[in-house]
């Protein structure tokens, strides 16, 4: 066994189906009675129905959480918690609303309680992204951790099938990359494996029927792993490219994941056959990348740049940002090489 050095995050995690209706007893746990709940303008109507069911212990919805979680959106946020006096708030959603949560918790050090409705895994993590003029940054601090995680499977039924794939992909990404971040270690690799594993088994049944629930508490589970594979290690260039793409050039964020995962995967191959292996293990096919490209292609899922948002002329300017500051990879940054990536990941090229 290689020496490793491990930090187990300090959070309670509720897994299950039906366990919304537990969201008040943990409000209480938690010693708050005034929560705000966040979502975005699309989950509105979902927001509402947990903010009547909370009762005296809502005090109100806020219902604009953007993609990328732009800073304007975070500084209006506050304002509605201070206006409303919130003690605490409840992020109900995906990566967006998870995200201002998280936000809100790094200005005002509030308790989060978090309902993830995708497979974004970021309520795992204490890693926020912020853009603020077209850069999107992150940084990890404990601050931003969610204090509890309510997992129900019942609330992931009506993700519907496409985004499901792209909401499973991004999560797999996390796997990935901490199979082969420098912090690498036995305990977190395993349970890499185990969510990318639990993922790909998924996603072709919920594809084929969306309410088949054993395979929507495998994919939630999965999202949990990979989430926490991402909380506890550092991240290489997949997340940086993801980053710059969805922060300058406001690409979707799942859907950007998914395209950009199997050209950063065969980027690092010769660097990291060991992480190629486990993935191709998890994945039961031969060759990692490939087989990434092949789940996402599959089932419907966007396989090229160009399909979501993404302008040719952008490319060089991706690559500049992506190489801009030093960060650590298994394979050196080199910009042809990235270039040559993203020149793939635009046209769809299968690695």
């Amino acid at each position: 066994m290689q020496p490793f050095i491990y930090n187990a995050l300090p959070s309670r995690v509720i897994f299950g189906f039906g366990t919304l209706a537990q969201t008040a007893d943990e409000i209480r746990a938690l010693g708050c009675s005034r929560a705000l709940v966040l979502t975005t303008p699309q989950q509105r109507d979902a927001g509402e129905r947990l903010v009547a069911q909370l009762a005296e212990l809502a005090v109100g919805l806020y219902d604009n959480a953007t993609m990328h979680t732009p800073v304007e959106v975070t500084q209006d946020a506050l304002a509605v918690v201070k206006r409303c006096g919130a003690d605490c708030v409840v992020a109900l959603g995906g990566g967006s609303t998870i995200g201002l949560g998280k936000a809100i918790a790094l200005h005002t050090d509030l308790p989060q309680i978090v309902i993830p409705t995708t497979y974004a895994g970021s309520e795992a993590t204490p890693i926020i992204g912020q853009t603020e003029n077209g850069l999107k940054t992150t940084q990890r601090t404990l601050k931003v951790l969610p204090e509890v995680i309510i997992y129900d499977v019942e609330l992931t039924l009506s993700l519907p099938a496409q985004m499901t794939v792209t909401s499973g992909l991004n999560a797999i990404a996390h796997a990935v990359e901490a199979l082969y971040s420098k912090d690498a270690n036995p305990l977190i690799s395993s349970l890499a494996e185990q969510g990318i594993a639990a993922i790909g088994r998924a996603l072709p049944h919920i594809h084929v029927n969306p309410q088949d629930r054993e395979a929507r508490s495998d994919a939630l589970f999965g999202a949990w792993a990979c989430g926490t594979c991402l909380g506890a290690v550092g991240m290489s260039i997949h997340h940086k490219l993801c980053h710059t793409l969805g922060g300058s050039f406001n690409l979707p964020h799942a859907e950007t994941h998914t395209v950009i995962l199997p050209h950063a995967t065969a980027y690092n191959a010769a660097a990291a056959p060991e992480a190629m292996a486990r993935i191709a293990r998890a994945l039961g096919v031969e060759n990692a990348a490939q087989g990434l490209f092949d789940l996402a292609f599959k089932h419907g899922a966007p396989t090229r740049l160009a399909d979501i948002g993404m302008q040719a002329k952008d490319v060089t300017r991706a690559v500049e940002i992506a190489c801009a500051s030093p960060y650590w990879n298994p394979r050196p940054i080199e910009s042809a090489a990235i270039g040559e990536l993203l020149d793939n990941a635009f046209n769809g090229t299968r690695p």
